[in-house]
């Protein structure tokens, strides 16, 4: 017998993707990850997590986290979405190592 368990999904992604409008002002988007189509659908509230982020940020990673929904002909539905925002800062790079003169 299994053990029960819970199945999250999360997509990072770094630049904002097409976007269509769909009942009620809901926003649809589409991300190709490792040749599955993933199909995500959020409130306009949710949306604009990502627009606040690209107007704001000048690197940023987006996390969008939800359930495996129904399989389309290329991928799948997320289903609950959620999304975070986070600014990437860029790496410094190392300081040089000094040579000790011995």
């Amino acid at each position: 017998m299994a053990a029960p368990g819970k199945l999250e999904i999360t997509i990072k992604i770094n630049e904002m993707p097409k976007v269509r409008n769909v009942d009620n002002g809901w926003k649809e988007f589409y991300l190709s990850c490792d040749g599955q189509i993933v199909t995500v659908k959020v409130k306009p509230k949710v949306y604009k997590k990502l627009e606040d982020a690209q107007a704001n940020y000048p690197m940023w990673v987006a996390a969008i986290s939800g359930k495996l929904g129904a399989r389309t002909k290329d991928g799948f539905i997320l289903d609950s979405p959620a999304i975070q925002v986070f600014e990437r800062k860029p790496k410094e790079p190392k300081p040089e190592q000094e040579i000790l003169a011995g």
